[in-house]
């Protein structure tokens, strides 16, 4: 998909990750200017490099000083603020067992950064957006574990549970502004962290990646580049009527059983 972004300023957060670069490559492309946001200020220095038309600010999303700083360093480049990808997030790695024996930092770390960031950021990041009065577009990155439950990963799950009732919650008080709010919920993508966990050689779970495959009808996982064209397409102008949404890009994961 091809479309017009020029003019647009488009803040992307954990945009120095393997999706998150990827979205903003895929908006660049289209004419945006990039804020590149990440708590990895090396990362993202390194993204903002790559860009026609970028910055890169060190953000960590827990901190309410730090989003203020780097939405104003968005204003002071730009003066403007168009388009927002919620894009940062963490799971476990270690942590991979049931709710009664899960750590409460570890729950606390992850619910933080994923859901208290996430309305950390949109908050701070409307207040040019709605002052501008252009109306604008918000992209929240879930994951088909909102929608359809596993084992093992509870904080995370009820965070990205969360951030899709946030994202309609989002959707209906923000749409008199002519600002849309829809989200992404990602099936199992190609990342460093899916590597680790099923993809990899010494993967964690690599013994069962066989079997899970055999519920994404597509049989594979998904790239960084797949999610990076649904976000492209929820940024664009042809996404000015469609609000409230969720798009599951997940190789058919969540359509139903495979039997």
């Amino acid at each position: 998909m091809q479309t017009d972004l020029g003019g647009k300023v488009a803040f992307v957060t954990g945009a120095a990750g393997a999706i998150g670069s990827a979205i903003v490559k895929r908006l660049a492309e289209n004419g945006a200017s990039i804020v590149v946001a990440d708590i990895d200020s090396e990362g993202a220095d390194r993204v903002a490099a790559s860009l026609p038309d970028a910055i890169a600010v060190e953000v960590d999303i827990r901190s309410q000083v730090a989003i203020n700083a780097a939405i104003g360093a968005t204003m002071d480049r730009y003066g403007r603020l168009d388009i927002l990808i919620n894009n940062a997030g963490v799971n476990t790695l270690a942590h991979r067992v049931n709710i009664d024996s899960f750590p409460t930092e570890e729950w606390d770390r992850i619910t933080t950064i994923d859901l208290d960031g996430l309305f950390l950021v949109s908050r701070q990041a409307l207040q040019p957006m709605i002052a501008a009065g252009r109306g604008g577009r918000i992209v929240n990155i879930a994951s088909v574990l909102g929608l359809a439950a596993m084992r093992l990963q509870s904080p995370f799950i009820a965070a990205k549970a969360g951030i899709i009732h946030l994202t309609r919650s989002m959707a209906l008080e923000l749409g008199p502004q002519g600002i849309v709010t829809n989200c992404i919920a990602p099936g199992s993508i190609m990342t460093e962290l899916t590597k680790q966990l099923f993809y990899g050689e010494d993967g964690k779970f690599s013994s069962k990646t066989d079997a899970f495959m055999q519920h994404i009808p597509l049989a594979r996982p998904g790239t960084p580049e797949e999610i990076a064209a649904a976000a492209l397409f929820l940024s664009s102008p042809a996404c000015r009527y469609i609000n409230g949404q969720i798009l599951a890009v997940d190789g058919g994961w969540t359509a139903g059983f495979m039997m």
